[in-house]
C-alpha cells in the first residue's frame, strides 16, 4: 500500500498544483473558476465528447508508450513525431495502392507503418553507436528531415493526388478492405448510448500495445536488460549486456510503436494522408509518458486525462474564456510532475531509512542478550 501511495502521490500533487495555478489565473482574469470547470465537465461528459476522448486517448496512449520505451533506458526519442508522420504517409500510400482481403490489407498497412517508423528511429541509433551523436539532437533534426521528405513526396505525380472539389492534396484513399470499423457495440454502454460516432477500432491495438509493453518490461529477458541499462549502463555492461546493441534494439522498438500512432486516424476516419493530417502527437506523448511515469497503467490515466482536457476545452470559447487556459494547465502539470516525483522519491528514501533504523533498534536488545 505504501508503494502504491508513493507511486500515485507525485502525479496527484502535480495535477493539484496545476489546478491551483489555473484557478488563480482564472480569478485574475475575471472568470469564476467553478463555473469554468463545471462547463468543461458538462461538455466533456456528453456521449459524443466521451467517444472523442476515447479516440484521442487511443492515439495518445500509443504515442506515450513509444516514448516511454526509450525513457526506460534513458534514451530520449524526441523524434517520435517525425517517425509516426513518415510511417503514416507510407502506410497510407501502400494501403491506397493495393487491394487485398480485409485482414491482409489491414495487416500490410500495420507492418508498413511499423517498419518505416523503426527504420527512421534506427538512423538515430546508428548515429549514436557509430559516431556518438546524442539521440536527442539527432531525433530532433530527423523530425525536420521527415517533414521535408513528406512535403516532397506528398505532391502530384509522386504520392499525392488532388481531391475532387478541394485544394487538399493527399494519398490515394484506402479502400473499405483496408479500413478498420469502429467498435459500435460500445455505444450500448450507458454513458455512450446517445453518441453519434463510434470508438476507433484501433482502440483494441492500443490495448495490445499496452499489454505487450507491460509483458516486455516485466516478463522477458529483454525487458530486464532494458531496465538494467536504464538504471546503470556501466553495471549492465559489466554483467554482460551489450549496450550498443540495446540502444539499437530499443530505438527500433520505439520507432515501430511510433509508426502506429497515426493509424487510428488513418484507418478509422481520414483513410488517407493529407495536408491536414494531425501533427505534434509525438510531443504530446512525451508529456503523457512523464505524467504516467512510463508505467503502462499510469500512461492510461495520463492519456485519458489529457484527452478529456483537450476535448472539454472546446466549450470555453463559447463561454468567453480562452481555451489556452487548458494548455497552461497541461504545461504546469508536466513541469511540476518532475519536481513532484523527486520530492516523493526523497520522502520514500527517508521512510525506508527510518524503517531500517527501527528494525535495527528493535534487534539490538536481542543481540545484546545473545552476546551475554
Amino acid at each position: 500500500m505504501r508503494k502504491f501511495l508513493l507511486a500515485v502521490a507525485a502525479p496527484v500533487l502535480a495535477l493539484l498544483f496545476a489546478l491551483a495555478v489555473t484557478t488563480v489565473i482564472l480569478v485574475l482574469s475575471g472568470h469564476p473558476p467553478m463555473d469554468v470547470y463545471k462547463s468543461m465537465w458538462d461538455y466533456g461528459t456528453q456521449p459524443d465528447s466521451l467517444v472523442l476522448t476515447l479516440n484521442l486517448s487511443t492515439t495518445y496512449y500509443i504515442a506515450a508508450v513509444a516514448v516511454a520505451i526509450g525513457f526506460k533506458m534513458n534514451l530520449f526519442n524526441i523524434g517520435v513525431d517525425g517517425q509516426y508522420r513518415l510511417a503514416a504517409l507510407f502506410a497510407a500510400f501502400v494501403g491506397g495502392k493495393v487491394d487485398l482481403p480485409a485482414p491482409l490489407h489491414v495487416a500490410l498497412i500495420l507492418v508498413v507503418a511499423m517498419v518505416v517508423g523503426a527504420m527512421w528511429a534506427g538512423v538515430a541509433a546508428v548515429l549514436k553507436n557509430r559516431r556518438g551523436v546524442s539521440e536527442v539532437i539527432s531525433t530532433i533534426m530527423l523530425n525536420y528531415v521527415a517533414t521535408g521528405i513528406i512535403a516532397y513526396l506528398l505532391t502530384e505525380g509522386r504520392f499525392g493526388v488532388l481531391a475532387e472539389g478541394s485544394n487538399n492534396i493527399g494519398t490515394p484513399p484506402i479502400g473499405p478492405s483496408g479500413q478498420v470499423p469502429g467498435l459500435s457495440f460500445l455505444n450500448n454502454l450507458p454513458f455512450l448510448k446517445d453518441a453519434t460516432s463510434s470508438v476507433y477500432g484501433m482502440f483494441v491495438v492500443a490495448i495490445v500495445v499496452g499489454v505487450g509493453y507491460w509483458w516486455m518490461l516485466n516478463r522477458t529477458r529483454f525487458g530486464f536488460d532494458l531496465r538494467a541499462s536504464g538504471l546503470s549502463t556501466t553495471a549492465a555492461t559489466a554483467s554482460g549486456i551489450d549496450a550498443k546493441r540495446m540502444v539499437l534494439y530499443v530505438m527500433l522498438l520505439s520507432g515501430a510503436v511510433a509508426g502506429l500512432i497515426g493509424l487510428p486516424q488513418l484507418l478509422g476516419e481520414s483513410h488517407a494522408y493529407n495536408l491536414d493530417f494531425p501533427a505534434g502527437l509525438g510531443f504530446t506523448g512525451i508529456a503523457i509518458a512523464l505524467l504516467g511515469r512510463n508505467s503502462p497503467i499510469g500512461i492510461v490515466f495520463g492519456a485519458l486525462l489529457w484527452a478529456f482536457l483537450d476535448v472539454s476545452r472546446q466549450i470555453l470559447d463559447l463561454e468567453g474564456v480562452s481555451k489556452e487556459i487548458v494548455t497552461i494547465m497541461q504545461g504546469i502539470a508536466v513541469l511540476s510532475v518532475v519536481v513532484a516525483y523527486e520530492i516523493v522519491r526523497r520522502y520514500g528514501i527517508r521512510q525506508q531509512q527510518r524503517e531500517v533504523g527501527r528494525q535495527l533498534a528493535a534487534e539490538e536488545p536481542s543481540l545484546a542478550g545473545a552476546s551475554a
